[in-house]
């Protein structure tokens, strides 16, 4: 099968589409670790909190629908910008400071090639393939 075949199949871009959003995720985990740097930010509470998100591996002992479900709510840029702009409209420093962190830890992610899941388990991805695959035949 080809590669353009499989990513049909499989619902993963592949190619050089792939390569632009994994750059995309690096840009957004620089850009939001600088602004939170020119923020002011406290690095003790970068670090407790950037890989919080996370804690939503814990969904897939619920099965994979379950976790895939969680997992792509914690991970998907929808709440993040939406505490940030609440940030910003009411000056909540703390709130603007969470949401760039967590901006930040869904960047460096998708730059890694941990995409959104699919539903037929952890490692199927909107980016392709992660981990090692099943030698069951």
């Amino acid at each position: 099968m080809t590669d353009t075949a499989s990513a049909e199949t499989s619902g993963a871009v592949t190619g050089g589409l792939r390569t632009v959003l994994r750059l995309e995720g690096l840009a957004l985990f620089i850009g939001m670790t600088l602004l939170y740097y020119i923020w002011d930010g406290d690095w003790w509470i970068y670090a407790i909190l950037f890989f919080v998100p996370d804690l939503s591996f814990a969904a897939y002992l619920s099965g994979p629908r379950f976790g895939a479900l969680v997992y792509n709510a914690v991970h998907s840029y929808l709440a993040p910008m939406a505490m940030m702009t609440t940030g910003f409209a009411t000056a909540s420093p703390l709130v603007l400071s969470i949401a760039m962190i967590w901006l930040a830890h869904i960047g460096f992610d998708r730059a890694l090639g941990y995409g959104l899941k699919y539903a037929s388990g952890f490692g199927f991805t909107h980016l392709g393939r992660i981990g090692k695959p099943s030698t069951k035949a």
